[in-house]
């Protein structure tokens, strides 16, 4: 009776082996609009994920804040509510100065300045992640931040007392330095906040313009390029940690493919959002040699405040991307 019992067990065991693993699915939750580029990207991902593990890993996008709002995506992710998810990272630049890096205003102000900060402070902000439990997969960048208004501005002085849509700490200093008035809002919120009144200006690429149309509310579009923030996914390491080195593969290769596609797309979505924000009815120019030159007095005040918090490592950065210019 033994025997049989233990040659029962052998074959149950055997069975069990010899089945599949059970196929896991990643909700994704994301911030923006499933239309704007980055959820489009993000989507890409996931398909490239679930396509190459054969579905034994399959990657759900959530965009527009469905699943969680955008400033919960991230303490959602360390925590194991969502494995994966997308997150504007310059947001929570109160919890890591580092996370800010991509929004010191006029560090840089294009494309290929970006892209060569950010292969400097890239591994440092993967390295300040890890430690709260959250392992770095891939970035794209937004388009340049221009400012909009609901009326006209040429200086400083006339945003003084504006309603201003803050999401950053970044943006609520820029805004208390410019005598402007921070409200919280998140990227889902942005049409009705115009709509209803409880903002009337916001810095941010034309892709957040043109994708949530403010042009129904808001007359000016200013192009200032004061920096390039960035939008970085990343996945819970408890779950990272318990896929295999096969499936990690898969996820770094889709990783990859979608960095080189969302730094493309983002290049392609500037102007093709300006020209929509004026097919829509905006005024959009250049902002005024005064509003610049103001801007940028501000923006070198706002760098050495950034530095004096970010310490050692944010010396380093700005050290060594200016030295690599």
């Amino acid at each position: 009776m033994k025997k049989l019992t233990s040659l029962l067990a052998a074959t149950a065991l055997t069975a069990a082996a010899a089945l599949p693993a059970a196929a896991e699915k990643w909700d994704m939750p994301m911030a923006y609009a499933a239309t704007n580029f980055h959820s489009e990207v993000g989507a890409n991902f996931a398909k490239c994920v679930t396509d190459g593990t054969g579905g034994d890993l399959e990657i759900v996008t959530h965009p527009s804040g469905s699943l969680f709002p955008g400033n919960e995506i991230k303490r959602a992710v360390q925590t194991g509510q969502a494995a994966i998810g997308e997150r504007l990272i310059s947001a929570h630049q109160n919890e890591n100065p580092l996370y800010g890096v991509d929004s010191v205003p006029f560090l840089v102000s294009s494309f290929d300045q970006h892209e060569k900060l950010w292969e400097i402070a890239g591994p440092k902000v993967a390295e300040a992640l890890d430690e709260e439990n959250l392992h770095y997969l891939y970035s794209v960048p937004w388009p340049p931040q221009g400012l909009y208004f609901r009326n006209e501005v040429n200086s400083v002085d006339d945003m003084k007392g504006v309603k201003f849509r803050s999401y950053s700490t970044a943006t609520a200093r820029l805004a208390e330095l410019t005598g402007m008035l921070p409200v919280q809002i998140e990227a889902a919120e942005i049409s009705q906040a115009f709509a209803t009144g409880v903002a009337d200006s916001m810095i941010s690429s034309g892709a957040t313009g043109y994708d949530r149309k403010v042009w129904e509310h808001l007359n000016y579009f200013y192009i200032v390029d004061a920096w390039l923030p960035r939008n970085v996914v990343f996945v819970n390491n408890d779950a990272w940690n318990g896929l295999s080195d096969e499936t990690k593969g898969v996820l770094e290769s889709c990783a990859a493919s979608a960095k080189a596609e969302g730094l493309a797309r983002s290049k392609d979505y500037t102007q093709f959002t300006l020209d929509g924000l004026k097919e829509g009815g905006m005024s959009v120019t250049n902002a005024s040699d005064t509003l610049v030159s103001q801007l940028k007095e501000i923006g070198a005040t706002m760098t050495e405040e950034w530095l004096a918090t970010a310490g050692e490592d944010g010396k380093a950065i700005v050290d060594a991307y200016n030295a690599s210019n």
